[in-house]
């Protein structure tokens, strides 16, 4: 893939009012290195595949994903704010290559619409592009804060959530039925390149597919 990442993810986001039940699996991505993870909004509902020239490299980075999925909406941190000021709060995100996240919190309702309207993103940032165990750079500089490596704010994963019904935030595999009408699911897997990996079909939604690895 163009940033050579071989992780993989499944995210869902359980929604009654503008409380969220939050959970993200992530695999197989860069060890003892954090990796940022927001939830964007206010674009395309997609996910970039195209890459571009940065340092000399065929990657993309936040600049080129932008138009795609948009700006953060999001910041799903490890505890405090959850705004898009915590956007690179890097001490406040999971550190390894294979995580679960959980957390309730409290979403902008611009958030909640987006969710609604299949416009909202997953994006899990860092990545090792040269396979050499840590964020360097090879890249560059990041764009977004030229004090850190561009492999630092690259997305790693990728993925656009799709309206599941579902009864709440999965604990192991997900459950379909039993959604009511004070609470609502959506689901993605996560791959870089790879959008809407959750298909709809007529009024019922799965809620979970197998997660599936990125090759390069």
């Amino acid at each position: 893939m163009a940033n050579h990442v071989t992780g993989s993810g499944t995210a869902w986001v359980t929604v009654t009012g503008n409380s969220a039940e939050v959970k993200v699996e992530v695999s197989g991505l860069l060890d003892g290195a954090p990796h940022a993870q927001h939830i964007h909004i206010d674009a395309l509902g997609q996910c970039p595949s195209a890459p571009q020239q940065h340092n000399g490299q065929a990657s993309i980075n936040v600049a080129d994903g932008a138009p795609f999925y948009g700006a953060i909406g999001t910041s799903l941190t490890n505890a405090g704010d959850t705004s898009p000021a915590a956007g690179l709060a890097v001490t406040e995100f999971p550190s390894t290559g294979s995580y679960t996240y959980t957390r309730t919190i409290d979403l902008d309702p611009n958030v909640t619409a987006n969710l609604q309207k299949g416009t909202a993103v997953l994006v899990v940032h860092g990545v090792d592009y040269n396979n050499n165990g840590t964020y360097d750079a090879v890249l560059g500089a990041s764009e977004l804060d030229p004090t850190l490596p561009a492999e630092a704010t690259d997305p790693a994963l990728c993925g656009a959530f799709t309206a599941m019904q579902m009864s709440g935030v999965p604990s192991g595999a997900a459950d379909t039925g039993g959604g009511s009408t004070a609470t609502t699911g959506h689901g993605a897997e996560i791959g870089v390149g790879v959008a809407a990996l959750l298909a709809v079909g007529g009024a019922a939604v799965i809620a979970h597919r197998r997660r599936r690895s990125v090759q390069d």
